[in-house]
């Protein structure tokens, strides 16, 4: 939420209401940016740039508010520079409501919804009307001259404010090309899995001293699956304590086998299977990718034993253990070794949204009260403080941080400013 946001959707009535049901604490303003003019990052250019309709409100002479549809192809809401937007205005049903209504008052509200991903973007801003006799050009801007529509205007809104809403509540839909194009990816991975199936169970994958077969995939959200991995004569594995990891090998798309490492999320006490999670990542390596498109039920690999870089300290001092993301995996195994030695712990799990933090439930009901939840793009939710969190642990506490390097160079900075002492943070990183 941007800080001019904020000044202008929450009047003194609005802040009254959050007072009194107890959600005013939570749009502290220190956690808000300056008080500068609000500007559009390249997340919500793009975001704006990909949409091909929105809700559009205004205010009537009556004080009424008119809320209107608007849409076209996509992308013919623009982003003209990171503080205006604009689109071309196309004729309708000649009622003139919208239109009217700004020649009176400039005030606009803007809601840009993507249904099949389940987020929202709310817009304030002051808009202006675009005619082609005084301003062809910037008209022009507007335009698409692949639509097949008569613009009879532009309309032209300088961001006042915007705020990224929480995905809670919306229903997915689709469009007819998005069914088509998912109907049309889903049978061509159908055949490619086919043509696979037999050659990945005939075949195992690497060349390691340990054969294993996956025996289990679950949806942990909509990016990360968790493969369970057993043994091929379903005995018992070697013992995996909380940090391990497995070096796993992977085909790739160009017939290629590479090798990645994957923190084993599984409790240490068991040992008939291991657990890996894996976050595809379409934009990396291929790894991640060719593990969701090409790993089932059946597929057989060779792997070397579990190896541990990261291990858990075999004393009673008590553990703050942070986690960012997918960096989860090893953290949920250290809170279940801790938890089965009667060793105190607290586990902080920071993430974009709920939807996204893999094992959140489990251990939530697990570890009741020692399990704490951030989220970075959900309204009213707070972000991670690390040094927070370090400044409230015990003062023999030991810290495990796993995630991206920005979340272990705050804790490891936090831990300086408090005076901690360097061996008592332990880090493993995922970037």
């Amino acid at each position: 939420m941007t800080r001019a946001f904020f000044d202008i959707a929450f009047t003194e009535d609005v802040k009254a209401l959050q007072a009194r049901m107890g959600s005013r604490d939570a749009y502290d303003l220190g956690d808000l940016a300056p008080a500068d003019e609000p500007a559009l990052g390249a997340h919500e250019i793009a975001f704006i740039g990909a949409r091909d309709s929105f809700y559009l409100g205004t205010v009537g002479q009556s004080g009424w508010p008119y809320v209107q549809h608007r849409g076209g192809p996509a992308g013919f809401l623009k982003a003209l520079d990171a503080r205006t937007i604009g689109f071309a205005d196309f004729a309708g049903n000649r009622q003139y409501v919208s239109a009217g209504n700004l020649a009176g008052d400039d005030r606009v509200s803007l809601f840009l919804m993507d249904y099949p991903n389940q987020s929202r973007l709310k817009i304030l801003g002051r808009a202006r009307v675009v005619d082609e006799e005084r301003e062809p050009e910037l008209l022009a801007r507007l335009d698409n001259p692949r639509y097949r529509a008569r613009v009879e205007r532009g309309v032209v809104i300088r961001v006042a404010g915007f705020d990224w809403n929480c995905p809670k509540y919306i229903t997915p839909r689709y469009t007819e090309d998005e069914v088509a194009r998912r109907i049309r990816e889903a049978m061509a991975g159908h055949a490619g899995r086919a043509l696979r199936r037999e050659d990945s169970r005939a075949q195992p994958i690497g060349k390691g001293e340990l054969p294993l077969a996956v025996t289990g995939v679950r949806q942990l959200t909509p990016r990360i699956r968790a493969y369970e991995l057993r043994a091929e004569d379903w005995g018992d594995l070697p013992p995996a304590p909380a940090g391990s990891h497995l070096a796993v090998p992977v085909r790739l798309g160009d017939g290629s086998v590479a090798v990645r490492q994957y923190s084993l999320s599984t409790d240490p006490g068991r040992r008939d299977a291991y657990e890996i999670a894996v976050l595809r990542v379409d934009e990396g390596r291929g790894g991640s990718r060719a593990i969701h498109e090409t790993w089932e039920v059946g597929t057989r690999l060779r792997v070397a034993p579990p190896a541990n870089h990261f291990p858990l300290h075999a004393d009673s001092r008590p553990a703050v253990l942070i986690a960012g993301g997918i960096g989860i995996t090893p953290i949920k195994a250290m809170a279940q070794a801790l938890r089965r030695r009667g060793v105190s712990l607290e586990v902080h799990h920071a993430g974009r949204t709920p939807l996204e933090l893999a094992y959140r439930d489990r251990l939530a009901a697990e570890l009741a009260g020692d399990y704490f939840t951030y989220f970075s793009r959900v309204p009213g939710k707070r972000r991670i403080d690390a040094e927070e969190v370090l400044r409230r642990a015990s003062g023999d506490a030991l810290i495990y941080v796993c995630g991206p390097d920005g979340l272990i160079e705050a804790v490891r900075a936090g831990a300086r400013r408090l005076g901690i002492a360097p061996g008592r943070v332990r880090h493993e990183s995922f970037d």
